[in-house]
């Protein structure tokens, strides 16, 4: 029997075909797409089905955005998904959709151990629960928690809870965002992802006389259709390193360290945090700086119980789709 499973997101979608016999690992095909060259994930299906030619029963994605009674609304995309309608018009037995988080929370149990990078070994409080945090186009979180014997993931949109600064220069960063939008309300998203988080810390530092922009930066930045990357590649070459763009990764890394420790305390997760995303599986050096772990663990006279939880990296680049193979096997089992 063979199964489709994606991983939906604002910048890409991953797409893959398996076959049940061979496990939630083995594409018997699978291509990426840029999600911004489609207007629908039906598009997008169209063109993967046709250029695999192969037959498909039941199918499983992972998408950015919350999922209700079958349907979601893609958060940095104009897309509206439902499972049932996908159903009907390519004619599978079953479709189901999983926050992307979700998706990559499954994956966990099938990661091995070249596709992690440790940050913290702590001390592991087998099968507790566990945090995950994913930063990438936007800021994904979920968790795991134990019944009885079974994993169950948990979806959340905690990345849309309000930015809690943890000092004076996150002060300025909150006071620059609500002016900038008109005293709108400032998710942890406005300040700790790829789309929105990069950005918004480097055009604050900016305003704020934190360092010098060149004009080859300048240029670099306004021909460029994602700055986060640009700033980011500044940032780590050596040749090239701007104040601004250096600065910019550190408030963000920080702001990630201090948000991933929020996490982890409202979850109890004493059996790991997890990043996933697009982002940390590039910046390893830097989750290994003081500044990261240092600021996850800011938490008062909880620091000692942040100190004993492990943290680690995702590497695999298909750990939502892994995740979707996992929840979609297991919902064939179950039937």
């Amino acid at each position: 029997m063979n199964v489709i499973v994606g991983d939906i997101g604002g910048t890409k979608s991953r797409l893959a075909i398996l076959s049940t016999k061979a496990g939630p690992r083995k594409y018997l095909f699978k291509k990426t797409y840029s999600s911004l060259s489609f207007d629908s994930i039906e598009s997008i299906l169209n063109k993967f089905t046709n250029e695999s030619n192969l037959d498909i029963e039941h199918a499983c994605f992972g998408v950015a955005g919350p999922v209700v009674d079958g349907r979601a609304r893609i958060t940095n995309l104009p897309w509206v998904i439902d499972a049932l309608k996908l159903q009907n018009k390519f004619d599978w037995k079953s479709v189901r959709l999983l926050n992307d988080l979700e998706a990559v929370a499954y994956s966990i149990i099938a990661l091995k151990k070249e596709d992690l990078c440790t940050i913290q070994k702590g001390d592991p409080d087998i099968g507790e629960n566990i945090a995950v945090i994913s930063p990438g186009t936007g800021l994904g979180q979920a968790f795991i928690t134990r019944n009885d014997d079974a994993n169950v993931v948990n979806a959340s949109e905690g990345s849309h809870a309000s930015f809690g600064p943890t000092n004076t220069l996150q002060d300025g960063l909150l006071k620059y965002l609500r002016e900038k939008n008109g005293n709108e309300h400032v998710s942890v998203e406005m300040v700790c992802s790829g789309k929105f988080g990069i950005p918004n810390i480097y055009e604050y530092l900016k305003n704020i006389g934190y360092g010098e922009e060149p004009k080859w930066l300048a240029e670099e930045l306004a021909g460029g259709k994602d700055p986060a990357p640009i700033i980011i590649n500044i940032a780590k070459d050596q040749k090239r390193k701007n104040k601004l763009c250096t600065g910019t990764l550190d408030l963000f890394v920080s702001i990630l360290g201090s948000e991933a420790g929020n996490l982890a305390l409202k979850v109890l997760s004493t059996g790991g945090i997890y990043l996933g995303g697009g982002i940390p599986s590039k910046l390893l050096d830097d989750l290994k700086k003081p500044i990261f772990i240092e600021n996850l663990k800011n938490k008062g006279r909880f620091k000692k119980l942040l100190e004993k939880i492990p943290i680690h990296v995702i590497l695999a680049e298909n750990a939502g789709l892994i995740g979707a193979a996992v929840y979609l096997f297991e919902d064939i089992l179950d039937r």
